[in-house]
């Protein structure tokens, strides 16, 4: 098992975590590692893919259309 130390945590932060330990009747140091535990437990392991990211960016606010640009022009490929 491994440790880590957390710094410059705020004082109220602090007493909340004490406070929320205390009401399930363990130890400040066991409800950080069940609030992590549980945190990346939710998160999706899915990658990302830029382009989807991108759109649902976007969608709320109309989306955009964007013209299609030929890659072979663009690289300078094919050109006499």
């Amino acid at each position: 098992m491994s440790s880590i130390l957390i710094r410059q945590l705020d004082d109220e932060t602090k007493s909340r975590l004490r406070m929320r330990a205390a009401r399930k009747g363990h130890s400040m140091e066991q409800e950080v590692r069940e609030i992590l535990q549980r945190t990346l437990a939710s998160e999706s392991t899915t990658p990302v893919q830029l382009v989807d990211a991108i759109r649902r960016r976007i969608r709320p606010l109309g989306g955009m259309d964007l013209p299609v640009i030929r890659r072979k022009h663009y690289l300078g490929i094919g050109k006499a």
